[in-house]
C-alpha cells in the first residue's frame, strides 16, 4: 500500500480552514497566497523548514505525521546509508562509531 506523501489537506479540512487562511498563518502575502498551500498539499512544492514548523503549530501535529510519506522515505534512505557506513573503512573505526551506527539502524528499521 502506498502511503500519502503528506496529510496537510486532511488536517486543514479537519480544522475547517481555507487555503488562504492557512497561507495567512504561514505568513504568505499576495493575491495568490493560497496557491502556496495548494502546492504543499499536492506535494508539488517542497516547503521550507520554517513552513514545516509552522504547519506543526497550526495543525498541532509533528512534522513526521504531517509529512508521513516523506518521513518514511527518509527513514529508508538513512538506514541504507548507515548500513553502508558500517562497512566503510575509515580512520574512525572505533567501537563507539560502530555502536552508534548499529543503534541508528536498529532504531530506524526496528
Amino acid at each position: 500500500m502506498a502511503s500519502l506523501s503528506n496529510y496537510l489537506l486532511t488536517n486543514r479540512k479537519l480544522l475547517a480552514l481555507s487555503q488562504d487562511e492557512v497561507a495567512f498563518l504561514l505568513g504568505a502575502t499576495g493575491p495568490s497566497k493560497g496557491s502556496k498551500v495548494s502546492k504543499d498539499e499536492s506535494s508539488s512544492r517542497e516547503p521550507s523548514l520554517k513552513d514545516v514548523l509552522t504547519y506543526e503549530l497550526i495543525y498541532g501535529k509533528p512534522a513526521r505525521e504531517l509529512f508521513a510519506g516523506v518521513y518514511e522515505q527518509m527513514q529508508q534512505e538513512v538506514a541504507q546509508r548507515a548500513k553502508i557506513l558500517t562497512y566503510r573503512k575509515t580512520q574512525n573505526n572505533s567501537p563507539k562509531r560502530q555502536e552508534v551506527l548499529t543503534n541508528l539502524i536498529s532504531k530506524i528499521t526496528g
